[in-house]
């Protein structure tokens, strides 16, 4: 990819960052995120933990389809999930530092394939996730009022 590529990747993910209160009020972190990929990390609290004292599905799921999400808007067009499926493989706990790395498999005119994995500190794969995008009216730099 080249340079401009890039910069509207960036540009995209600013733009949304500036709205999804769900990602700032969990304490995630986009750690990167380029043309059809994106990396989102985020360390798991006690609010995080289920019954079972382990890490809510639900909290690990919202990380995938953070990552998700900066992936697929990465094109200035706006995206949202069409379908999305999870498969838990290991347990995370309290304390543990996951990060979901998202990258493209399929994009076509109206549609995408995002394969999302998700792996604690100790590089242990917890989650492998998949979601198909879908292309929406819009897109992300003209229809920002903070264009930078």
């Amino acid at each position: 990819m080249d340079v401009d590529d890039e910069h509207i990747a960036h540009a995209c993910a600013h733009t949304m960052l500036a709205d999804d209160t769900t990602f700032r009020s969990l304490g995630f972190e986009l750690e990167e995120v380029g043309p059809g990929r994106a990396r989102v990390a985020g360390t798991v609290t006690e609010m995080m933990a289920n019954g079972h004292g382990i890490c809510h599905g639900g909290m690990i799921f919202t990380l995938a389809d953070c990552a998700f999400a900066y992936a697929c808007n990465s094109y200035n067009q706006r995206a949202v999930a069409q379908v999305c499926a999870i498969t838990f493989l290991a347990p995370a706990r309290i304390g543990d530092r996951l990060t979901a790395s998202a990258r493209e498999q399929y994009r076509g005119e109206r549609t995408g394939v995002y394969d999302i994995t998700v792996t604690d500190q100790h590089g242990t794969i917890v989650a492998e996730f998949r979601g198909n995008s879908r292309i929406v009216p819009g897109d992300w730099l003209s229809d920002s009022k903070d264009n930078d």
